[in-house]
Formats: structure tokens, sequence, C-alpha cells
């Protein structure tokens, strides 16, 4: 809706999905983080469904996992209440 051009599509990837991933603890655990990062960490939901899945995998996991799921299902609530807004405001829309 925002992308004025194919090239600002990969913005997002680029600069917000990366840093999230790896801030996730994907490759690493984040008991292995000073506490500063691992309180940042905490505060990304990246790091949520990582956990999730590696619970649902290995029955390990650095957060309960009805914690997880309940950041996830949060987060899918706000983002479809946001899209949802932006539908309704049509900017970006072609007819």
């Amino acid at each position: 809706m925002f992308a004025r051009k194919f090239d600002d599509i990969s913005i997002v990837p680029t600069f917000i999905l990366t840093p999230l991933t790896y801030l996730g603890g994907v490759f690493y655990s984040i008991d292995l983080l000073p506490p500063f990062w691992e309180r940042l960490s905490l505060a990304n939901p990246v790091f949520y469904m990582v956990n999730a899945f590696r619970e649902g995998m290995l029955g390990r996991s650095d957060v309960p996992p009805q914690l997880a799921l309940a950041v996830i299902t949060g987060g899918i609530v706000v983002l479809f209440g946001v899209c949802v807004a932006l539908m309704r405001r049509g900017t970006g829309l072609r007819n």
C-alpha cells in the first residue's frame, strides 16, 4: 500500500525482519546474551515465534509456551486491526 516502486518492498525484509530474526534467538539461546540484550530480545515478537517452534520441535524453550502463544495471538490481533484500518482508509489502493 505504501510502496511507490517495486524496490520499496524490500525495505521491510532488509531493515526490519532481518535484525528481528538475528535478535530473536534463532541461532542461540538468549540466556547467552548480556542482560541488556536479553531484555531487548524479550520485546521482540520474532523471539516468541522462534521459541514456540523450538518448544514444539525440541521440547525446550526460553519462555513458557503459553506466553509465546499469547504474544503471537496478541500480535495477530493487533496487526489484523491495523490492516483493517488501512483497508478502510484506502490510501494507496487503486480503483
